[in-house]
């Protein structure tokens, strides 16, 4: 019997990330079900409380490193990587969770030491240097691993080109019930709503400049609003140039980043690259809210046929998208895109990793 886990995340919490929040859902899932959870996380001046009854450590600097075509938040300290590993043991988990576990370097230690059976989970998209360049160094960690999964099929496509994984398909998973828990109010005109970290391959620099030239040609005025922080917003507000109708709003909770979406027209999902699964979308979905994202591998998979995709980078298609999204609803069209949604349930994906988790219990005992 499974009762206790602890979950690894390579990414601080403290900054707003899709491995970040899948991590904080599944310890809430985890601990609704009565198993004990840890989160171990990197940044040890973080002392913030959050929305999850599991106990959370952070150890070591953060460092805001590139990787991907984004900027992540890891430790590269060692002593970190060892005093995880000491909270871990100490913990005693029937299972260890790593979320992308080759990312450095709060997990390193505790895969290498192997005390405990163990579960992979491989978010990213793409190959890169640190994929390609370090090929021994990950076969050597991945010897940690029992069980391997990924969010996506590209996903699971990038770890088995970079070091032979074969990882299970599984997907993001969300809390959808969390996305109806705010009531559906509308603002006067329409509002269209952007969420993520604001660095260049999201792409929200393709949704002002739709929504800029929409509205300089005189028509129904949109407004948009930015939600989340990064390395871009100065060059965006630039971008922007003071246009009241691009409201930047900065790093929201979870709670008022789903009260916005239940309130937009539209959720805008335009990024242009590297995403490995469209979990935006689904939330957008679950929300009761239409979808306009860019046509790309992540997204498309997610949206199924229930959004409405544009050309990446394109601004004009952006544009011709949103028209066309907000011309068709029906409360139909709304109702088969929750319903689509209701496929990614964390309880779902929970149920999932508890049988990989099982397996890994079996394989991790059979090979001491």
């Amino acid at each position: 019997m499974i009762r206790r886990v602890a979950l690894v995340s390579p990414y601080a919490l403290s900054v707003f990330g899709g491995v970040q929040e899948q991590v904080l859902a599944m310890s809430r899932e985890l601990s609704s079900r009565e198993l004990d959870v840890l989160v171990v996380a990197p940044d040890d001046i973080d002392h913030s409380v959050y929305d999850t009854s599991a106990s959370v450590v952070r150890f070591g600097s953060r460092l805001s490193l590139p990787a991907n075509g984004s900027r992540a938040p890891l430790t590269l300290s060692l002593r970190a990587s060892r005093g995880a590993a000491r909270a871990i043991a100490g913990f005693a988990p029937d299972v260890v969770h790593f979320h992308e576990p080759f990312a450095p370097l709060v997990g390193w230690s505790t895969l290498r030491a192997h005390r405990s059976a163990s579960v992979a989970t491989f978010h990213r998209n793409g190959a890169g240097p640190a994929l390609t360049l370090t090929k021994p160094l990950l076969r050597l960690l991945a010897r940690g691993l029992d069980v391997s999964s990924a969010v996506s099929e590209p996903a699971a496509k990038t770890i088995h080109r970079a070091c032979r994984i074969e990882a299970t398909v599984l997907f993001n998973g969300f809390e959808i019930e969390r996305f109806v828990a705010t009531p559906r109010l509308r603002e006067d005109g329409i509002v269209l709503v952007c969420v993520g970290r604001l660095e260049e391959r999201k792409g929200v620099s393709v949704a002002i400049d739709a929504v800029r030239a929409h509205n300089a040609r005189g028509l129904d005025q949109w407004r948009l609003l930015v939600i989340g922080e990064g390395p871009e917003r100065a060059r965006l507000e630039a971008r922007a140039g003071g246009d009241e109708m691009v409201v930047f709003e900065g790093a929201l909770s979870d709670g008022a980043k789903r009260a916005w979406l239940r309130r937009a027209n539209a959720l805008l999902a335009p990024a242009l690259r590297g995403e490995s699964f469209g979990l935006p979308l689904l939330e957008g979905m679950a929300s009761e809210t239409l979808v306009v994202a860019s046509d790309i591998s992540g997204y498309r998979e997610a949206a199924g046929e229930h959004a409405t995709l544009f050309v990446a980078g394109d601004a004009s298609d952006l544009e011709r998208a949103v028209i066309q999204a907000i011309s068709s609803e029906s409360e139909q069209r709304i109702r088969s895109a929750r319903e689509y949604a209701e496929h990614w349930s964390m309880k779902r994906l929970v149920d999932a990793y508890l049988a990989l988790y099982a397996e890994a219990i079996e394989r991790f005992n059979h090979a001491r």
